[in-house]
C-alpha cells in the first residue's frame, strides 16, 4: 500500500474532520495528482475531490463544494481533505488514490490507500 489514509471517525452533523493521505515509506506523492473517493453502503463509488501535481488545480463534487477543501503539503508529502459542515449523506468509507484530475477525476497509476470510515450521525 503506497498511500496511507487516516483521519476518519464519528462526528455529529455540522461537525468537521480532516482526512490525511500520506505517502508510505519509499513512495512519494510529488509526481501525482491525488484524489479522494468515497463509497457509502449500497452505493457506487464517487469521486469527491482531487488536486493537481502542483496544487494549482482542484476539483470538487457538486455536493461538497463550499464545505470540503483539498490541499497538499510537499514537505510532509501528504494530501489533506478538510471537511466542514458534515452531513449524514457524507457517511462513507473514504479512499485516497493517484488520479487524473481535471474537470472530473479518474483513478490513474493504480496507487490506492486503505479506506478510512467517516460516520456523520447524531
Amino acid at each position: 500500500v503506497q498511500l496511507q489514509a487516516s483521519g476518519g471517525g464519528l462526528v455529529q452533523p455540522g461537525g468537521s474532520l480532516r482526512l490525511s493521505c500520506a505517502a508510505a515509506s519509499g513512495f512519494t506523492l510529488d509526481y501525482f495528482a491525488v484524489g479522494w473517493f468515497r463509497q457509502a453502503p449500497g452505493k457506487e463509488r464517487e469521486g469527491v475531490s482531487c488536486i493537481s501535481v502542483d496544487g494549482g488545480s482542484t476539483y470538487y463534487l457538486d455536493s461538497v463544494k463550499g464545505r470540503f477543501t483539498i490541499s497538499r503539503d510537499s514537505v510532509k508529502d501528504t494530501v489533506y481533505l478538510q471537511m466542514k459542515n458534515l452531513e449524514p449523506e457524507d457517511t462513507a468509507i473514504y479512499h485516497c488514490a493517484t488520479v487524473t484530475c481535471g474537470f472530473g477525476m479518474v483513478p490513474d497509476s493504480g496507487y490506492w490507500g486503505q479506506g478510512t470510515l467517516v460516520t456523520v450521525s447524531s
